[in-house]
Parts: C-alpha cells; sequence; structure tokens
C-alpha cells in the first residue's frame, strides 16, 4: 500500500483528493493535516466522507509525513517550498497542487507571487505534472509541480497544434470561465451567493498568474525555450458555477490541416481526453466531479482561424485528480486507478 499524507485538507481541493484517495486500492491514508481544525475527525468537517475516512486532522508537526511514501501539498501558495526539502531528504515523493514549483524562471515566480522563493534549487528540478506531455518524466520525479486549473484547461486544447507546428504561436488568445469553488474554500464577498450567482465577470484582465504559467507551457511545445515567439493573451471570468471549466481558445493556422484529425491522432491513446466529434459543443456539465478533459475544435465558415472549446472539471482534472494521476504513474500503477467515474448528471 502506498502510505499518503496530505498537507492542507481543509479546502476544496484538499476534500477532492481525499474523495479520490479514500477510493484508490492501493493507497493507506495517514495523515491530513490543519493546524485549525488538529483533533476534528475528518468526517465531522466533511459528511461526505463518514465511514469512508477515520482520520483526525493534525498539526504538520504532529503528522507522521516523513514516514509516508508521498505527500500532497494542498496549501496556500509559498507553503509547500518551506517543507518539500525535509521531505524529499527522508525519501517521500512529493507532490504540490500550489504554484511554488511550476515556473521554471525563479525570478518570474516571485514577481506574480510576491515572494522570495526558499528553495529554488529545487525548481528547476521539479517535474511538471502534465501527463499528456510530460508522462516519461513524471515515471522518475521525486517532485511534481502539479498544474493549475486555468493552464490545464488552456494547454490542452493547444497542445496538438503548437506541438504539430501549424499555428501562429504569436497570436494565441485563451478567454476562459471557471466556477465558484476555483477561489477557494474561504469568506470572501466575491464569492457570496448574492455576489456571483446571476451575474458574470472578467477579472484579472491586465495580469493572472496563470500566464507565465500557460506561457511557458506554450513555449515548451513549439521549442521555443525562451518563448521569444509566444504571444498569449489570457482573459478569465468569474460564472455562477460551484465546478468547472470552459476554454474558448483562438489561434490562426500557418498551413493547412486537417484539425479534426490532428487532434483525434494526437489523443487517440489518452484516457483522459475526450476528443469530441466535429462541430461539437462541450459542456461543463459533461465533465462534472470526473478527470476528463473534453475538447471540441472548430473552423468557423472555414477560414484560417480555429477554434478550441476545452472544459474541465476545476477540481479534479485541474487540481486533485491530476495529482493523483501523476501519483499513479510515480508508483507505476495503471494512470486511471481511483480516477474512473462517470461525470455526475445533472
Amino acid at each position: 500500500m502506498i502510505k499518503v499524507g496530505i498537507v492542507g485538507g481543509t479546502g476544496y481541493t484538499g476534500v477532492e483528493l481525499l474523495r479520490l484517495l479514500a477510493q484508490h486500492p492501493e493507497v493507506e491514508l495517514a495523515a491530513i493535516t490543519s493546524r485549525k481544525e488538529s483533533g476534528m475527525a475528518v468526517a465531522d468537517m466533511f459528511p461526505s466522507l463518514r465511514g469512508r475516512v477515520s482520520l483526525a486532522f493534525t498539526t504538520p508537526e504532529d503528522a507522521p509525513l516523513a514516514s509516508c511514501d508521498v505527500v500532497f501539498f494542498a496549501t496556500p501558495n509559498g507553503v509547500a517550498m518551506k517543507q518539500t526539502r525535509e521531505l524529499l531528504d527522508a525519501g517521500v515523493k512529493v507532490i504540490d497542487l500550489a504554484a511554488d514549483f511550476r515556473i521554471q524562471d525563479v525570478a518570474e515566480w516571485s514577481k506574480w507571487y510576491g515572494m522570495e522563493h526558499a528553495c529554488p534549487d529545487l525548481v528547476a528540478e521539479a517535474v511538471y505534472g502534465l501527463p499528456e506531455i510530460n508522462r516519461e518524466k513524471i515515471r522518475g520525479a521525486r517532485l511534481i509541480a502539479n498544474p493549475g486549473c486555468y493552464p490545464t484547461a488552456v494547454q490542452l486544447g493547444f497542445l496538438p497544434l503548437v506541438e504539430a507546428g501549424v499555428v501562429d504561436t504569436a497570436w494565441m488568445v485563451a478567454d476562459c470561465k471557471s466556477g465558484v469553488s476555483g477561489a477557494g474554500r474561504k469568506a470572501e464577498v466575491g464569492a457570496l451567493f448574492a455576489e456571483a450567482s446571476d451575474s458574470f465577470k472578467a477579472y484579472a484582465v491586465p495580469g493572472h498568474r496563470h500566464w507565465p504559467e500557460i506561457r511557458q507551457g506554450l513555449a515548451r511545445m513549439a521549442g521555443d525555450a525562451a518563448g521569444k515567439n509566444v504571444g498569449l493573451t489570457f482573459v478569465p471570468h468569474l460564472t455562477p458555477l460551484i465546478r468547472g471549466i470552459h476554454a474558448t481558445l483562438y489561434c490562426k493556422l500557418t498551413q493547412e490541416v486537417d484539425v479534426q484529425a490532428l487532434f483525434e491522432q494526437r489523443y487517440a491513446n489518452e484516457y483522459f481526453v475526450d476528443v469530441l466529434p466535429a462541430k461539437s459543443h462541450p459542456e461543463t456539465r459533461s465533465v462534472r466531479a470526473s478527470n476528463l478533459c473534453r475538447i471540441a475544435v472548430h473552423r468557423p465558415q472555414g477560414g484560417d482561424t480555429v477554434v478550441i472549446l476545452s472544459v474541465i472539471d476545476n477540481l479534479v482534472k485541474g487540481a486533485a485528480g491530476q495529482a493523483v494521476q501523476n501519483m499513479n504513474l510515480l508508483f507505476d500503477l495503471p494512470e486511471n486507478t481511483a480516477l474512473t467515474q462517470i461525470p455526475v448528471m445533472p
């Protein structure tokens, strides 16, 4: 059995990890931390886990993290980087669901996250945990930077075209919408029902923290190490949904190609990416509570502009589910173990 620890088990990502790992046939949950809720039974906070998770929350200091095989950090940015080295030295694999190890340029990371990095040397070692691109590197890693939710939907949408070198990477647009759970499980006026319901708005248009992560990924796909020829406009929106991300992506072809066939061929062997038939329009509810990314690709009026529609559940493929997918790769298990849930309808 794989002994698993979770640091930060009280947020939406943490409870989603618990939901998935409680169903995993090869996992033993060994520790779940929370300073504020230490001593409280997990099932008292999350009744959905009653009868499935018997642990109580403990402080990070009291949790047996060093004796785990893998530790997930479902914490705010800046937490994992302070504890990761000690765990790696103890032989523990680490999967960080925050952004501490995603951006390879440490100065760029500090600019966007407003703090000095505690272990910049480990950033270079971290493997970016998007299995559809880095599967083999993930298998041999000890530190995984789990991608963000917007970056997952956007990168999977653009991947076949950028990888094939058939679009102008200097002009790409990602017009993305997210459910309110993407803001986390905290008291915040903008996330109140009366504020977010029956409304729709863009936010962080001048600059969003996921922009450098997405741009870095697109540059790698294009073989442009410095990212000099990658131009991305990223505009996120808040929608009155609990779960879900819908990314509408735009780019221009530089050569003639059958885009439908290109996407179908690229993702033919990917369990968690579903390329829909031509002229389809995926809905966020078609992936709700699942680890799937569903994609449709269009060429409006047969022109050179390609429109890609990419939908994921921000808490599963955009966070906890992808983290479990990475864990399965780390421990040489079938990639879809404990992740075959059918999306919830309605």
